[in-house]
């Protein structure tokens, strides 16, 4: 059966990515349980929503920041394990106890909104991605929004990090301004209420006090003995001598 990961162990040892694996392992069981959730039948939904969500116009141009999110989360977590190893930690960290707290908060408390429109008000390319996104993705499990906590946990750790890289003013502008555009994509296009990104929001500030206040960030040091350790093994198994690196 180890043989079998041996083209894995190996390139995460080409490429120093071992440190990397509890977040990757984590975001495995993250989207099969949240595939279950969505596939399970409920027979009753918590309805999501507020007053102000019928004031806040559809404007479908939003959906580039939205569709953006995937980009802006994943280099900001290879950005942060490259240059800042205690940014990437904080990072992750905070990344976990948002998405367990979603998943949850999902399972045991089955919610929606009812935002979405009947009819497009324009036909163009991006009311047609609009409608694209509402065919895979359901209006249901939205409450606290990933979109909203995950851009801000990114934004939060970056501006955080003492690095050279993070600490130019052109770059953070550049970052804020993003996740601000992702955060308000979430309610131009009606993927949630504005009570999902105000909670959000507030389980971000919860994760800010305990992780960079009192400091009590995952650091994964057993696993970095492990699997260095495996790593080590796995070499050695391969090539039939000690790694020289």
């Amino acid at each position: 059966m180890k043989k079998l990961l041996y083209p894995i162990i190996l390139l995460s040892h080409r490429w120093g990515a071992y440190h990397s694996w509890p977040l990757i392992f984590f975001l495995i069981g993250y989207l099969i349980w949240f595939h279950i959730i969505e596939a399970i039948p409920r027979s009753y939904y918590l309805t999501i929503t507020m007053a102000i969500d019928r004031v806040i116009p559809f404007c479908e141009v939003f959906v580039i920041p939205y569709l953006s999110w995937f980009a802006f989360v994943a280099i900001g977590c290879f950005g942060c394990y490259k240059a800042d190893r205690d940014t990437y930690d904080s990072l992750s960290t905070s990344l976990m106890l948002g998405m367990t707290t979603f998943l949850v908060i999902s399972t045991f408390l089955p919610n929606r909104q009812p935002l979405r429109l009947i009819e497009m008000p324009r036909d163009n390319v991006f009311t047609r991605l609009v409608a694209g996104l509402w065919m895979t993705d359901t209006p249901t499990n939205v409450w606290p929004s990933i979109h909203v906590f995950n851009t801000a946990a990114v934004e939060m750790a970056i501006l955080k990090s003492e690095h050279p890289r993070f600490r130019q003013l052109p770059f953070r502008i550049g970052l804020t301004i993003w996740s601000v555009l992702i955060i308000l994509s979430t309610v131009f296009i009606k993927q949630h209420s504005m009570f999902d990104v105000i909670t959000a929001l507030i389980l971000i500030a919860v994760c800010y006090v305990r992780i960079y206040r009192e400091h009590a960030a995952f650091r994964f040091l057993k696993w970095d003995a492990f699997a260095l350790k495996l790593e080590k093994e796995t070499v050695e198994a391969v090539f039939g001598k000690k790694d020289k690196k």
